[in-house]
């Protein structure tokens, strides 16, 4: 496919919105808002210095969940369970007498809260990742009530144990010191807390744009899509729910200190369902938003807990009733979250950042196609059953390098089941399915793709709201190594920069050039597939399947299709398609292969299958779609 020429390098950076770029970029405008807060923080009333410390301990823990919900998908009501259990962790350390007589003479007064801060990320790990491994694999309503459940589990734990106090809690924690200087004044306080809001939110970005971040974004509904490009989800759930957790351990360690006293109240469900509307109101798919979410809520229970008694003459709990109002009118307005709007709106007084190329680009990995001819995917008497339905029924058929094999048969006929089962996407109830001369028996998706198998979707999977680029790079996933440390501390810039380039080179080759910076959610649906088609190449595959790749293409865009796919028989990959025009896959197929309610009914040459009477008539009135796509 042939890609639009490029636009002239002096075309003027324009904003998002189409207005001429401001003075400032975004991440200069946020600078200088950390600089005059830096700036202003000394001359800030007490109490406001109070308030602003609780907002930084809230939006710690919402920007875990911002990351948990927003991005990955998985609602969470139990992360107050696991502020307390930073909470709780360092209260001990610092007030336990066996703690402080064990550990005392060894660090010292001033270093028992950082045994304590260790002592509760330690303990934060194990709990969260043990109760990861079971609730995680639950899913639509029935992992947020899981999340309840152990929420309350743990709040009533911490409630009856009487060496942490029961009901009553610990007072006496020790302010924080740092080299021999104490912190027990809030604003010195407070300003650790920011600090630590700050690197959270740095290295969280850094996350997310990064190659483990595109696989993160990738688990909020696209879990089939991000296995067969060969990312193990079920491990990056269970570490994104970790650091969430990890986040929320530190925001209570923060808390203790802050508090010097600490009781099971701050920690309960409800405190657990406000951490969640931070994150959804300020915007769950954005970080600063879990920042301007707390921020929301809590000046506005602040100053509902001032104006309500003093509006209706009576003390109580009022604030709750016009709080849960006030929510439901703020998301029904925002239903992305107020920081998407903001962003919206100051987008046209803003100019783009700029993208810093990195000095130079790691190697990514590569993969020897196979010799031409060889066998590359076999099926060998696959047979699926769903109860007493049978889809597939003793499927036999193979791919070869070098060719491209088309899979062909009427609406029902199991072409999209039999898809699943030799991608790794179901099991085969009988027979076995060969990748690369292995039996993959009941392997994952994602060691099909390890072993070079690449794949698109009959409805297309894409993260939408993502670029083109981002979306195609998820595919050379496994063409990468570093890891989220790398991630989060920027090491792995060279290894990021390879792969959007490679993510770039798919593109132009597909002739998307022109929409790589696009959400892929805003192109047609033709040029959607196309991006699969991209993303699939990236990931440098043996043997590619295409589920109905010429759906919804005009007429030049299959010719340009079929141009691509040529070459890349050519190149040696082994093609195996499934698609409905007759047309396409006659002038472009090697072999063909015909499924009827699930059995094959033929196969050989276009021209043999055109000449087949039971193929016609499987077709019930097909005939001329398959006398259409005689070869020219």
């Amino acid at each position: 496919m042939t890609a639009p020429a490029p636009t002239s390098a002096k075309t003027p950076a324009t904003t998002p919105t189409g207005a001429p770029g401001g003075l400032l970029t975004r991440a200069q405008l946020t600078g200088l808002c950390v600089l005059a807060l830096a700036l202003a923080w000394g001359l800030l009333p007490e109490f406001t210095v109070v308030v602003m410390s609780y907002i930084g301990l809230y939006a710690i823990v919402a920007v875990g969940l911002v990351l948990l919900t927003g991005v990955g998908g998985m609602t969470s009501f139990g992360q107050a369970a696991f502020v307390g259990m930073g909470a709780y962790a360092t209260a001990w350390a610092c007030t336990s007498p066996t703690a402080v007589q064990a550990l005392g003479g060894i660090v010292g007064m001033g270093g028992l809260p950082w045994v304590g801060l260790a002592l509760g990320l330690g303990l934060t790990f194990a709990v969260a990742w043990g109760l990861g491994a079971v609730t995680l694999k639950l899913s639509g309503h029935y992992l947020p009530l899981c999340t309840i459940a152990w929420s309350l589990s743990l709040y009533y734990l911490f409630g009856n144990m009487q060496f942490l106090g029961g009901q009553t809690g610990i007072s006496g924690v020790p302010p924080l010191t740092i080299a021999g200087y104490s912190l027990a004044d809030p604003r010195l306080l407070g300003v650790l807390i920011w600090t630590v809001l700050l690197l959270a939110l740095w290295l969280m970005s850094n996350l997310l744009d990064s190659r483990e971040g595109r696989a993160i974004r990738a688990l909020k509904g696209g879990r089939v899509m991000a296995e067969s490009m060969g990312v193990d989800t079920g491990r990056y759930r269970i570490k994104l729910f970790v650091l969430a957790a990890l986040l929320a351990a530190i925001s209570g360690w923060l808390y203790a200190h802050m508090q010097r006293f600490i009781n099971p109240t701050p920690f309960n469900l409800n405190i657990g369902i406000e951490y969640l509307f931070m994150a959804v109101v300020g915007g769950a798919g954005h970080l600063w938003g879990a920042v301007l979410g707390a921020t929301v809520i809590t000046l506005l229970k602040q100053k509902l807990q001032d104006v309500l008694p003093a509006l209706l003459g009576t003390s109580g709990n009022f604030e709750v009733v016009v709080f849960g109002l006030l929510m439901v009118l703020v998301l029904q307005r925002f239903a992305d979250g107020m920081w998407p709007t903001l962003q919206r709106l100051s987008g046209r007084f803003l100019r783009p950042d700029k993208v810093r190329a990195p000095r130079a680009e790691a190697a990514l990995a590569q993969r020897s196609l196979p010799t031409p001819g060889s066998v590359i995917l076999q099926a060998r008497e696959v047979t699926k059953r769903f109860g007493g339905l049978i889809a597939n029924n003793q499927v036999s058929m193979s791919v070869k390098a070098g060719e491209i094999h088309a899979l062909i048969g009427p609406n029902g006929a199991g072409k999209s089941t039999f898809f699943n089962m030799i991608s790794g996407v179901d099991e085969p109830t009988e027979g076995d399915v060969r990748l690369m001369n292995e039996v993959m028996g009941k392997r994952p998706s994602r060691a099909f793709a390890a072993l070079g198998l690449g794949r698109t979707f009959q409805h297309v999977r894409l993260l939408g709201q993502r670029s083109v680029v981002e979306n195609v790079a998820l595919g050379a996933h496994r063409r990468a190594h570093k890891g989220w440390l790398a991630a989060m501390l920027r090491l792995d810039r060279s290894e990021e920069a390879a792969l959007l380039a490679e993510a770039r080179r798919q593109i132009e080759r597909c002739g998307l050039g022109a929409f790589a910076d696009t959400p892929a959610a805003s192109l047609a649906l033709g040029q959607q597939r196309i991006v699969e088609i991209a993303r699939a190449l990236a990931g440098q595959p043996a043997v590619l399947l295409l589920d109905e790749p010429a759906a919804g293409l005009r007429h030049l865009e299959k010719r340009a299709l079929a141009d691509l796919l040529t070459q890349l028989r050519a190149e040696g990959l082994g093609i195996l398609v499934v698609e409905h025009d007759m047309e396409f896959v006659m002038n472009l197929a090697d072999r063909i292969t015909v499924l009827e309610f699930g059995t094959v009914i033929a196969e050989g040459t276009p021209r043999d299958i055109q000449n087949n009477q039971r193929v016609l008539d499987a077709y019930l009135g097909g005939a001329d779609d398959l006398a259409a796509g005689i070869i020219k």
